[in-house]
């Protein structure tokens, strides 16, 4: 089975349309490589992203396992 997908193969496997696919790479930074995706990478971001997950609870950004102060 292969593990480097195209975003029309990972989006049917994923049960997301393309874009969605393409979307969810760019905003958790999940590289596409000459049109493929690799799938390992793109499904451990998206179960390792969770409510809070980019952000602390008090709205912080999290960096490098600290909390930093945004500058809001």
């Amino acid at each position: 089975m292969a593990n480097h997908l195209t975003p029309t193969e990972l989006a049917r496997e994923a049960g997301l349309k393309r874009r969605e696919v393409l979307s969810k790479c760019i905003e958790l930074g999940v590289p596409v490589f000459k049109g493929r995706i690799d799938k390992s990478l793109f499904m451990a971001s998206i179960a390792g992203r969770g409510p809070g997950h980019s952000r602390g609870g008090s709205g912080d950004l999290i960096v490098g396992g600290t909390a930093a102060a945004s500058a809001a």
